[in-house]
C-alpha cells in the first residue's frame, strides 16, 4: 500500500469533512479500517492512526470535546496581520494526531488494550497436572515442554497444552485492538471452578471457564481459543473437526458457558471461536445464532480486524453504554 502515514486532524485522517453526519463518520472509520489494517497489506502506524482518530471523535461526548479544543486551538493560533481566519477546512485546523506514534518528546509506544487476568494459566496447570499424572508419581521431569516427551503423551495431555499455546497467541491478537477495549482472560463461569470442568462428568473439551472476554465501542464479545489439531468445518450450527470427539458439540457447549453474562447484568453481542488459520477455509464462518447472539469461527489472524470494525448486526456502542458495561463487567467477573 503506498498511502503513507501523515498525520493531520481526526477528520482528515477519517477523510470526512468536519461537519460530517455520524453515520457517515462510522462508515468512513470502518472503511478506514479495512484500508489500513496490516493483515490486508496495510500500514501499521496509519491503521493506528486511525484508531487514535475514532477515539477523538467517534461518540458524541468525545467529539464535542474534540470540536470545543478545535475552536480554541485555531482562535489561539497567532496570523499575520491582515490575514483571514483559516476555514473550518484548513489542514492547520483543529488538534493534530502524532503521527507514527511520536509525541514532541520522542517515541511513545502504542497503545494496548487494557488487559486481566492470565491467558493460558489454566490450561498451562492442567497440562502439567495431567502430565504429572501420566508419567507416574516421584518420577522427576526436567523439561514437561520437551518435544519427545509431547509426542509420546495421550491425546488429553497434547489438547491441553495446544490450548494453552492458542490461548496465549489469541492474547496477543487481542492486545493489538488499541485502548479503546478490554479483555479479561480465563474467566470463571461457575462457582467452585477450582476443578476442570463444571460438573465431574463434563468433558475436558467444556472447562467452566470461558478463555477472553472482549469489550469495546464494537460490542461485547466471548472469545474462545482453539486448537484440535486439524481442520474445522461446520456442522449444523455447530463445529466438527477430526480432532474432537464424534459427538463433541464445542459451540454449544461455549454458548451454554457464555450464558453467564447474564448474571453479569451486560448484553452479549457475538461468540467467535478463535482457530489457526490453517485450520479454516475462510477468514469468518458464521454458525448460526443461538439466543439472539450470533456465532462465528473465525481466524486468529482476521480477529484483531475484525473487532475492531465491528461485526454485522452489531451496534456501536455509545460512551455511555461502553462505560456501563465495563463497570458492571469489572465488579462481576471472576478468573479461574
Amino acid at each position: 500500500m503506498s498511502e503513507q502515514s501523515r498525520g493531520g486532524t481526526a477528520y482528515e485522517i477519517l477523510r470526512v469533512p468536519h461537519n460530517a453526519p455520524a453515520e457517515d463518520l462510522r462508515r468512513a472509520y470502518r472503511r478506514r479500517l479495512r484500508e489500513t489494517h496490516p493483515d490486508t497489506g496495510g500500514s501499521a502506524e496509519l491503521f493506528h492512526e486511525v484508531q487514535l482518530a475514532w477515539e477523538l471523535v467517534g461518540t458524541p461526548a468525545a467529539r464535542r470535546r474534540y470540536d470545543a479544543r478545535s475552536s480554541t486551538t485555531a482562535s489561539a493560533r497567532p496570523r499575520p496581520r491582515g490575514s483571514e481566519a483559516p476555514s473550518a477546512s484548513s489542514p492547520d485546523d483543529g488538534p493534530r494526531v502524532w503521527t507514527a506514534g511520536r509525541t514532541p518528546g520522542g517515541t511513545r509506544p502504542r497503545p494496548k488494550a487494557r488487559t486481566y487476568g492470565h491467558p493460558g494459566g489454566w490450561s498451562r496447570e492442567r497440562y502439567l497436572t495431567l502430565l504429572r499424572e501420566w508419567v507416574g508419581r516421584g518420577v522427576t521431569v526436567e523439561n514437561p515442554y520437551a518435544p519427545d516427551l509431547v509426542a509420546r503423551a495421550p491425546q488429553e495431555i497434547r489438547h491441553a497444552l495446544a490450548d494453552a499455546l492458542a490461548e496465549e497467541a489469541t492474547a496477543k491478537r487481542l492486545a493489538e485492538l488499541g485502548s479503546a477495549f478490554t479483555v479479561w482472560h480465563d474467566v470463571a463461569t461457575a462457582l467452585g471452578h477450582d476443578g476442570w470442568s463444571a460438573d465431574a462428568s463434563a468433558p475436558a473439551t467444556d472447562p467452566a471457564k470461558l478463555d477472553h472476554v472482549v469489550l469495546g465501542p464494537t460490542g461485547l464479545f466471548v472469545v474462545q481459543s482453539e486448537d484440535w489439531g486439524a481442520p474445522v468445518r461446520r456442522k449444523g450450527r455447530d463445529l466438527a473437526s477430526a480432532g474432537l470427539p464424534e459427538k463433541a458439540r464445542p459451540v454449544k457447549a461455549l454458548s451454554r458457558r457464555a450464558r453467564v453474562t447474564k448474571r453479569w447484568r451486560v448484553r452479549l453481542d457475538a461468540i467467535l471461536v478463535v482457530v489457526a488459520d490453517d485450520q479454516l477455509e475462510t477468514l469468518l464462518l458464521p454458525l448460526g445464532t443461538g439466543r439472539r447472539v450470533p456465532r462465528f469461527a473465525i481466524r486468529r489472524s482476521a480477529l484483531a480486524g475484525t473487532l475492531t470494525v465491528g461485526l454485522p448486526g452489531v451496534q456501536i456502542l455509545t460512551e455511555d453504554q461502553l462505560f456501563d458495561q465495563r463497570t458492571r463487567l469489572q465488579q462481576s467477573i471472576r478468573f479461574v
